[in-house]
């Protein structure tokens, strides 16, 4: 497959994969009453059972197993499936306790944050309208910790969790389903002993609830593992620093369920943080622009 169809499946994986995140949010708000500990388990639980059957209908086991026989690897997955699950359970418990905003701010920060690695850790060289836009955002956080006293901690561990996971899955060599599978496999120990141990809310035993909530339940594997493959597979495709781009998509959709759906208080410190940082991804996307710009003419002049 040429270059340039690679980049534009690449394109289509992660603008699928961000939209899907921006509405997940309706999902996790219809199902709120439970704890988020426990919406957690159910999602790591069901994700599981659902690759093992896209695993076996893809007849990949080949694969995984070729993983499984590599102690070092499984231990950078441990590292990134812990990271993946300590994302989802903050980025649950935000959603469900009126924290959207702060989930929608994380998200936005997140592409600025994978500038910064493409660059630390893959070789990628920051433009100057990128530094421009790294500068405002952090500039954006630093008013709200000078200004007004709080630290935005979620949207902060949001997008470092998120951030860090992405670019350990472009540099480990495992294909998107394999390693997602084991990522899966290697967290449900805890989340069966947690099921077992700790849940006891009204909700806990299946066998209490209604048809209804289970297929909730169940439907978390559709809500986690989807959009997860999508971006996995967008990931493997393009550059850490392009994948920033689509990113726009999913906190737009949750900045506005946050403000006009679920009235989220909106206040001043919030206004001039999320600004900054809306004004560094505007510097960020004429860059990105313009660089697409420049290379599709060099593409022109080297066929000429």
């Amino acid at each position: 497959m040429s270059l340039s169809r690679e980049q534009k499946l690449g394109g289509i994986f992660a603008a699928s994969a961000y939209t899907l995140w921006g509405i997940a949010p309706l999902y996790f708000k219809q199902i709120d009453f439970i704890p988020a500990t426990e919406i957690l388990l159910h999602r790591i639980i069901w994700s599981f059972f659902l690759l093992f059957l896209v695993l076996l209908a893809l007849k990949q086991g080949d694969k995984v197993m070729a993983v499984l026989r590599q102690p070092k690897m499984l231990g950078w997955l441990l590292l990134s499936a812990l990271l993946l699950g300590g994302n989802w359970g903050l980025f649950i418990w935000a959603v469900n306790s009126n924290h959207m905003l702060d989930a929608s701010l994380g998200y936005y920060i997140n592409p600025l944050l994978n500038v910064l690695l493409g660059m630390l850790f893959l070789g990628e060289r920051l433009r100057k309208l990128q530094w421009l836009a790294v500068l405002l955002a952090g500039s954006g956080v630093l008013l709200q910790v000078l200004t007004f006293g709080s630290v935005p901690w979620i949207a902060l561990t949001l997008a470092g969790s998120f951030a860090i996971y992405g670019l350990m899955r472009k540099k480990l060599a495992v294909d998107a389903i394999s390693g997602l599978f084991i990522e899966s496999l290697l967290l449900m120990p805890l989340a069966l002993w947690y099921w077992w141990q700790f849940a006891d809310s009204n909700t806990a035993n299946l066998l209490n609830n209604s048809w209804q909530l289970n297929s909730y339940l169940v439907a978390a594997a559709l809500v986690t593992t989807v959009p997860l493959l999508c971006f996995i597979a967008g990931a493997r495709r393009l550059q850490l620093s392009t994948m920033g781009f689509f990113q726009y998509i999913g906190p737009s959709f949750m900045f506005v369920f946050g403000v006009w759906l679920y009235h989220e208080p909106f206040a001043a410190e919030r206004l001039l943080t999320f600004g900054l940082i809306w004004l560094a991804l505007l510097f960020y996307s004429a860059d990105a622009w313009l660089f697409n710009q420049q290379q599709r003419r060099a593409r022109q002049s080297a066929v000429k």
